[in-house]
Formats: C-alpha cells, structure tokens, sequence
C-alpha cells in the first residue's frame, strides 16, 4: 500500500490525455463547421420535374429599378400603381414581407424615393438595398 501513495514531489509515469482529446475533439468540430460552410456554395445544375411547380416560392420580393427608370418586380416590368398593388396582395399573405431593392447606379434618385414611398406606404419594415463591394487595391 506503500507504493501507490506518491509525495508531492516525485514525478508521474502516466499522462492525463484527457486535454488533449478535448482539444482535437473541438478542432474535429470546427473543421466540420467549416468544410461544411464552404461547401454550401457549389453551384450544381439541378433536374427538372413537375413537383418544383407547387413548391413554395421564395418569400422575398426583389424590386429592380434600370438606368433609364423602369421598375421591375421579381423581373416583370411594372408601374408605380402595380407594384403597390402586388405588394399589396404579397404583404396580405405574409406582413413581414421582405423586399430587396436594387438600382442601378445611374438611376435618378427620384426613382428610387417614389419606390421607397411606396414601400412606405404599404408599411414594408424589411427592405435591404443592394450594393456592389469596391475592390481592395
């Protein structure tokens, strides 16, 4: 019984490996996460079939508004009056419906103030504007 009582200087003969599994099992975890994160954006072709058709559709509305000021929706062409009117009927079916609103550069600001008035209008509370990113020199 002598022998298993060490004193608190003498020195181990095992080693606790129990921190160091942990470590690589936390490693393991986050190279999954990752791997699986970058994978997500592969863009495949994917088959057709008639089920798609009654699929859901995405619930997010994209407003375009061109160079020369033509408003599109979900790329259909569309007046002022119109685009009110559908997001009207969309906002029916889901009140907190998304809207992404893009415009090109050139366009006239007036434009884009007439759509977001409508947008205000129809109390749309979720609107993201897209941009482009600048390149890093």
């Amino acid at each position: 019984m002598a022998a298993d009582i060490r004193g608190d200087n003498e020195p181990y003969d095992d080693i606790n490996i129990t921190p160091m599994l942990d470590l690589a099992y936390v490693l393991l975890v986050t190279f999954i996460i990752l791997t699986t994160a970058s994978v997500q954006g592969v863009k495949v072709n994917s088959p057709r079939t008639q089920a798609a058709n009654q699929l859901a559709r995405p619930q997010t509305r994209a407003i375009t508004i061109t160079r020369d000021g033509a408003v599109y929706l979900d790329a259909y062409p569309v007046s002022l009056a119109e685009l009110e009117q559908r997001l009207a009927s969309y906002k029916a079916a889901n009140p907190a419906l998304p809207v992404v609103l893009k415009a090109d550069a050139a366009t006239q600001y007036q434009k884009v103030t007439e759509v977001l008035e409508v947008a205000k209008r129809l109390d749309l509370t979720e609107i993201g504007l897209v941009t482009q990113r600048v390149a890093q020199e």
